[in-house]
């Protein structure tokens, strides 16, 4: 129903959401790499910063108001900024790929003191997709968000990547001038390799999957642990989950859900993915239910009740464990946090639960 749902858990969606870049392209912007001109589009939030300026240090986020990884990550973003703000860092919202740019003024407005950092959108007027996006998102061959650049002193790009993936280590060096950026580039180079080699492999184990080679999978997911950071742990149990359930390994699939449930109690996106996914996986001969809710909750209270996709989730599992009021409860509060098409289709969600019909999952 929305980006907040994992549908389907392959191995290439895994390498995205990772930031591995499949099918990439030679990027002409790199870590090491003078940065590109700064935001030109409307400020939303904040003096607008009309050059980098020599002397500061500036971390670009890109995000959107649509995108659920941004949404929580702004948080941290914001952290960053209480903390470093009155030591030269400057952090910059950078709204890009937007669906609606008239969303993001009272998105930000919403937000209040939990996103107090300068916000911009993109300038469109000579390009559709917008020029911030084209001159970096574009040329460093990034096709996800969020995405960070952290720009040094001098104007120079020294770090590239997932805004919660970003060491404080590292941007206080920059803030001290003490970070060694060619050191930087080159690991920066080394994780593209390796990304190519994560392409292949992520091939791999959707081909086994198609093929129902099971044990052939999970061994190459473990290859793949081989490749990817530590932090990248529940993404590849996410992955083997996917693998056993398919493979109908019911008993092993619910346990390893429940481990990475508990580890990760915190992180309302993982807990959402796990809860759809067995709610509503086709074909499923066995559907811990009762599971389910106990994930979904956890999603729920880890988004302070405040995500409307979580929500959604929720009522859907308790309807289906014969708990319409409860259903109803969470899916009203789902259609009163929504708006436009988003806000129609819950909308529809919800009068089904009311004629006690489940609806199709989307």
């Amino acid at each position: 129903m929305n980006a907040m749902k994992l549908k389907l858990i392959t191995a290439s969606a895994l390498a995205l959401a990772l930031g591995a870049a499949l099918g990439r392209a030679e990027p002409t912007l790199t870590v090491g790499d003078k940065a590109p001109p700064s935001p030109s589009g409307e400020w939303v939030q904040g003096e607008p910063v009309k050059a980098f300026e020599k002397g500061k240090a500036y971390l670009l986020e890109f995000w959107a108001t649509w995108c659920g990884p941004c949404r929580a990550s702004i948080p941290h973003l914001n952290e960053i900024y209480e903390k470093y703000k009155d030591k030269g860092l400057i952090v910059i919202g950078q709204d890009c790929w937007e669906q609606n740019d008239d969303q993001v003024a009272p998105f930000v407005k919403k937000m209040g003191d939990k996103m107090t950092y300068r916000v911009v959108l993109d300038d469109k007027r000579d390009n559709s997709k917008g020029q911030m996006a084209e001159a970096w998102m574009k040329a460093a061959d990034r096709n996800g968000i969020p995405c960070a650049f952290l720009v040094d002193k001098q104007g120079v790009i020294a770090w590239i990547g997932h805004p919660m993936e970003l060491k404080e280590t590292a941007i206080e060096e920059v803030l001290a001038g003490k970070f060694d950026v060619a050191k930087a580039a080159g690991e920066y180079r080394q994780q593209a390799k390796n990304e190519e080699q994560v392409q292949t492999i992520s091939t791999e184990i959707t081909l086994a999957m198609q093929k129902k080679h099971w044990e052939e999978a999970m061994a190459k997911v473990d290859d793949l642990e081989k490749l990817l950071p530590t932090k990248a742990g529940a993404s590849l149990d996410m992955l083997r989950f996917n693998i056993l359930l398919n493979k109908g390994d019911y008993p092993a699939a619910y346990k390893l859900a429940a481990q990475v449930s508990e580890a990760h109690k915190d992180e309302s996106l993982l807990q959402n993915e796990l809860a759809w996914k067995i709610a509503t996986q086709p074909g499923l001969v066995q559907r811990d239910l009762p599971l389910a809710e106990t994930i979904a909750t956890r999603a729920n209270e880890a988004a302070q009740g405040n995500e409307a996709g979580i929500l959604d989730t929720l009522a859907r599992v308790l309807f289906m464990e014969g708990k319409k009021e409860e259903a109803v409860q969470r899916e009203t509060k789902a259609v009163e946090l929504t708006q436009g098409k988003e806000k129609d289709a819950l909308q529809k969600v919800l009068d089904s639960y009311k004629r006690g019909e489940l609806p199709a999952a989307e």
